[in-house]
């Protein structure tokens, strides 16, 4: 595949990204919740990851256009905006799967620089059983090392 359809996947899915995104806040911010203040912690969290890493794609955008013949600085862009991306699925991946453990809202924070994954859980009544399974499936499905894992429930 040549670097220009690279290039175009690459930002489809960003585009993708951004606008799911966009209708995971408007959608929950719809909904009524019992809980406003954790519900909104959560909502403002992804709110704030997702601005943030739209503008980190922004200036790799502006980057890679003004780089020029700079194959280096194009590539190591490139190379960058492929991770972002990556961390995001999986972040959102594993967000899934914990709220599928029946887990009310959950926050999955990855980045570039650190091998760490932190998660906050909003459970009332969360134990170290619950810390447990959110610990093996971290482990498990990120391929991080057991002690790069931060568990941190929200009470």
């Amino acid at each position: 595949m040549s670097k220009k359809k690279k290039i175009v996947v690459l930002s489809c899915m960003i585009a993708l990204l951004a606008a799911t995104a966009v209708l995971n806040f408007v959608l929950s911010g719809n909904s009524v919740n019992v809980d406003s203040t954790s519900a909104a912690y959560f909502t403002e969290y992804r709110s704030q990851r997702s601005s943030s890493r739209n503008e980190q794609i922004l200036q790799l955008d502006k980057i890679i256009a003004e780089s020029g013949e700079d194959l280096a600085v194009k590539e190591e862009a490139l190379n960058q905006k492929l991770q972002l991306t990556a961390i995001t699925e999986k972040e959102l991946k594993l967000e899934t799967l914990i709220k599928a453990y029946g887990y009310e809202e959950v926050v999955v924070t990855m980045n570039i620089s650190s091998p760490n994954v932190s998660v906050v859980v909003k459970d009332a009544e969360f134990n170290q059983d619950d810390a447990v399974k959110i610990f093996n499936l971290l482990v498990t499905e990120s391929n991080v090392d057991s002690e790069n894992v931060s568990i941190i429930p929200y009470l």
